[in-house]
Formats: C-alpha cells, structure tokens, sequence
C-alpha cells in the first residue's frame, strides 16, 4: 500500500511538472481575453478609428481608471474582454461612438497576483492569467514543488470575506471528486512546506537524512539507507524520537511499524 501511494505521489509531482514545462513556454500576450485585470496594471486601450480615444493608464488601488468622455470606469476583476465590453457599453449608450470597437492590451502585470512560496522551484508573486486559474496552475507557473517539498499545499486567502487557512493534500489537485483544485484570488498565498525527514546512522550502506514518504514502515526506512552493511544487525534496532512532552525516548520497532518525522534510527553492530 505504501508503495502505491508513493507511486501516486510521484504522478502527482511529474503533472505538475509537465504543467510547469508547458506554461514556462507561454509568452506574455499568451495571457489573452480572459486575463483578469487587477490593480497596478497597466493597460493600453484604443478605439477603432478614435485616435483621440487612445489612453495608456494604471489601474488604481480601487480598481479604476479615468477615460476620456466617459469619467471613472470600474475595470478591476473584470477579464480584458469583460473590459472591453463595458467601455465599449459605456460609450455607445453616452452617445460619444456609435459603434465603438474597444481594444485592451495589457502592457505591465502588478495587480491580480498569487504568492506561490517555500519548497517550490521559483517562488514568486505570478500574475493570475486567466479567470479560471487553479491551485495546480499556480504551483505550476511557480515551476512545480521542488523535491524538498512536502505533498501538501498551506492555502491562505479570502473566502465569502473571511480569513481563510485550510492545508490541501496534492493528490486531490488531481482527483475531480475531491473538488480542492478551486480557482485562484487575487492575493492568494499558496506554501509548500519542507517535507518531512528522518535520519539513519550507523550499520548502513548510506547513512544520513531521507524523505520520509507516507506510511513508511521501518524496513522501507533501512532500504532507502541501501540496507544494513555486513557487519549491521536488525536486531535490538533503536529509534530515538522525540515524545509529546519534548524529551527524547529510545524505543525498539519492528521492521514493519511505522517511522515518524525526525526519527533517528540507529543500526547495531552484530556482534557474532
């Protein structure tokens, strides 16, 4: 079972990292229509056969712009071609253009970003490109988790206007019926914690520290360390862990219990 979960984990981690591959080839005017424009963007907006109507302006901290005959417009949570639309709307129904054909182009990203940080291979603020973005898409655009990475995703945002926290496993990024793939905010903040670790010394081929994968049972924690040398022994293994309390204890597990974070193994000399 722990291999299978194992081998899930590894699926997970190579589709995000294909996703990654893939938006790592996306350029900048791939980000399209469907760009939700956020505050501190910078936008170029034209008028088909309006010169005078030709503006390049910021996006205020309220979401606005000036434009010209028309006064301040809400653009902010809006894709580029909702944008459109709308200035497009508000000039025809002013009377100022009959049939107005407004374009957008998005010359600076600042507003509508996600933080993607920790154990991933470029953490980073990234812009929230389309308005359907997913976590996966952000863990992507932040080129994957890094191997270090644990297989779990701390989600920070705004929900319904509450603070909201919740710890997501990444398997259900990729499971429909789990439904936790849920679409990117501005402001979002997405951590990839260290993975867990243990450490093995002594009697084996390869001393030192290991991932600790889930449901790791003891005898899968010596093989990861190439299994015990000649002179190793599996008898009277000891595992020092530390308790509920803070102390450390030394207990004594079989092969097929399961190993903790931070465990300390320690293999014997035979002494026969």
């Amino acid at each position: 079972m722990s291999l299978m979960i194992h081998i899930r984990s590894m699926l997970v981690r190579l589709s995000l990292a294909l996703l990654a591959a893939n938006a790592a080839l996306l350029p900048a005017s791939s980000w399209g229509a469907d760009y939700v424009i956020g505050s501190g963007d910078a936008l170029r907006i034209s008028v088909f056969q309006n010169a005078d109507l030709t503006l390049e302006v910021r996006v205020g901290e309220d979401g606005t712009i000036s434009y010209p005959l028309i006064g301040t417009v809400k653009v902010g949570g809006r894709t580029i071609a909702g944008a459109e639309h709308h200035i497009a709307q508000l000039l025809k129904e002013g009377g100022f253009v009959l049939k107005p054909q407004v374009s957008i182009l998005l010359m600076t990203v600042r507003g509508s970003q996600v933080s993607v940080l920790g154990q991933v291979n470029r953490p980073g603020r990234y812009p929230i490109e389309t308005a359907n973005m997913r976590m996966a898409d952000a863990l992507a655009t932040a080129g994957g988790i890094a191997p270090t990475g644990a297989d779990t995703v701390v989600f920070v945002g705004t929900r319904e206007g509450k603070p909201t926290r919740q710890v997501i496993d990444v398997e259900n990024l990729f499971n429909p019926d789990a439904g936790r793939d849920f679409l990117m905010h501005p402001g979002d903040i997405l951590y990839v914690q260290r993975a867990p670790v243990y450490y093995i010394y002594g009697e084996v081929q390869r001393p030192g520290s290991y991932r600790l994968e889930r449901d790791m049972s003891l005898m899968q924690a010596l093989a990861a360390g190439g299994g015990l040398t000649p002179k190793g022994t599996q008898k009277g293994l000891r595992i020092h862990r530390r308790g509920g309390n803070g102390k450390i204890q030394t207990l004594e597990l079989g092969l097929d219990d399961p190993v903790q974070a931070n465990d300390v193994i320690y293999v014997k000399e035979s002494l026969f």
